[in-house]
């Protein structure tokens, strides 16, 4: 007798009628109409059953803490940074943990069951490190949790800066990080993207990097990224995140750029919600949004995947963990509103997100984890619009969440009294 059989399911490659079969935590049959015995079986009456929401670039130290000490007047990334620096010496690692759990149960009430977090590794105390690392083993039975060692105020300008990145990487992070553009000088950047990929091939670590996040059309350093990533055969385990200041690059050199991306296998994550936040800032009017050129990535084969970035931080005021709030404002921001372009979006935090983590056991096929989230909708382009309502979320065949379907009731003269 089969632990879990899902029926009826609409899967997102647009087949209907569909049954997913689960048996000790993995999938073990995908059919049109299958019945078979099951311990529990579950109805899908059509709607749509998805691997689950990924986010492959977060904030989970900082995550839920707005407002403290104060709040962002400026709106700007350089005042969140020296915002953040003023909340440092405040943390605690109870105060860090509790937070952290308390926005993990949101990810996983909306579907979201893995996610990469940059740790900011800058003070010696390492304090942020050791509370997601309890994190982390706290949520393993129900979550995938990454972290990455992210030098938030620079490897080479802040002192020890290196060595506390690898006495967070011995700790047991699982990803080298940098940000090359919060480095003294351009030449700065560029040596600490060297130094971070060289540590991370000795060490055998993928590599996610804050690259080129700035509005400036000449800063270079996801082309030095692309560079080291083949001197050093690290294809494939490689990610730019941000690469905002490609919104605003000369198209003749950006015609270079991505192809050279593309050869070198490097990966990258646009931050819709908080890129069109930070950026322009210092615009008037035309003013930039700044997210990356996501369609012309993805059309050169890059993998581009979405990220929520910030919820609630000294960067952001709001956020609820709903990776479909993302993949929806990516679609606007990117003008990607044709079937396909809206399609790509919801794999930017499936599929293409999982891809980015390195996720095994990912997805809808015999063999995969049975982890997924059955959503009130009938296709990918539904779920974005609709912000779907998660209706259930397993993860490996065990049911984590339930939430009750949306419905309004009217009282409308001449009209049915309750409408879906």
């Amino acid at each position: 007798m089969l632990n879990l059989l899902i029926t009826h399911a609409t899967l997102p490659d647009g087949r209907t009628n569909m049954s997913v079969a689960v048996q000790d935590g993995r999938i073990v049959e995908v059919a049109a109409g299958l019945l078979a015995p099951a311990h529990d079986t579950v109805d899908a009456a059509g709607q749509l059953l998805s691997p689950p929401f990924c986010d492959p670039h977060f904030h989970m130290d900082a995550a839920l803490s707005y407002g403290l000490p104060r709040v962002n007047q400026s709106g700007t990334l350089l005042e969140g940074i020296a915002l953040w620096g003023e909340l440092k010496p405040l943390l605690t690692e109870e105060a860090l943990v509790e937070r952290a759990l308390t926005y993990c149960d949101w990810a996983v009430a909306k579907g979201q069951l893995a996610i990469r977090s940059h740790v900011d590794t800058s003070d010696a105390s390492l304090l942020p490190v050791r509370a997601m690392l309890e994190v982390k083993k706290r949520v393993a039975p129900y979550m995938d949790l990454q972290l990455v060692a992210f030098p938030q105020d620079g490897v080479l300008r802040a002192p020890g800066g290196l060595d506390n990145l690898k006495r967070a990487l011995d700790l047991g992070v699982d990803v080298v990080g940098g940000i090359p553009h919060f480095e003294r000088t351009m030449g700065e950047g560029a040596a600490s993207v060297k130094l971070l990929c060289e540590l991370a091939a000795q060490r055998g670590l993928p590599v996610d990097m804050h690259c080129d996040e700035s509005d400036d059309p000449l800063s270079r350093h996801i082309e030095t990224l692309a560079y080291e990533t083949q001197r050093l055969g690290l294809q494939g385990r490689v990610n730019g995140s941000h690469l905002t200041s490609m919104h605003s690059m000369d198209n003749y050199y950006v015609s270079k750029l991505i192809p050279l991306m593309a050869e070198a296998g490097v990966s990258a994550v646009a931050n819709p919600l908080i890129n069109i936040t930070l950026q322009g800032r210092h615009d008037t009017y035309p003013k930039r949004r700044g997210m990356t050129r996501v369609p012309e990535l993805m059309a050169a084969g890059v993998t581009v995947a979405f990220g929520h970035d910030c919820v609630m931080d000294p960067w952001y005021s709001l956020g609820s963990g709903d990776m479909l709030e993302v993949a929806h404002m990516g679609l606007h921001v990117a003008q990607m509103t044709s079937q396909a372009g809206m399609r790509q979006c919801f794999d930017a935090v499936t599929v293409n997100a999982a891809k980015v983590m390195g996720l095994g056991g990912y997805g809808l096929a015999v063999g995969c984890d049975a982890s997924f989230v059955l959503l009130q909708a009938r296709d990918p382009v539904d779920a974005i619009r609709l912000r779907a309502t998660r209706l259930k979320v397993w993860r490996q065949g065990v049911l984590l969440s339930e939430t009750a379907p949306a419905t309004a009731r009217l009282s409308l003269p001449g009209r049915p009294a309750a409408v879906p």
